[in-house]
């Protein structure tokens, strides 16, 4: 294994640890904006784990699952934001 896998895999690990961060984040957090930034931040992780993988594989099948990924996530993310801003206004 050559560092460069070796540097690929820490970062997987380090991503891994912190999608359960995010993970008790959303599923604690008292308010719903807490919530939504959760949810973004932990779409962007698994896309970062997606690109790793695919780097550490040599497969570059998964980028197209990173894309669509990301185009939900933005999607989600605007939805959640134009919901807050009719519920406050």
């Amino acid at each position: 294994m050559t560092l460069f896998q070796l540097s690929l895999l820490a970062a997987i690990v380090v991503l891994s640890l912190c999608l359960v961060l995010v993970a008790i984040r959303f599923a604690i957090g008292p308010t719903l904006p807490d919530r939504i930034s959760a949810f973004d931040l932990f779409v962007a992780n698994v896309i970062g784990i997606i690109a790793i993988y695919t780097a550490f594989t040599g497969h570059q099948d998964f980028i197209d699952v990173g894309i669509i990924l990301s185009l939900f996530g933005f999607l989600g993310s605007i939805s959640f934001a134009y919901y807050i801003m009719k519920t406050y206004q």
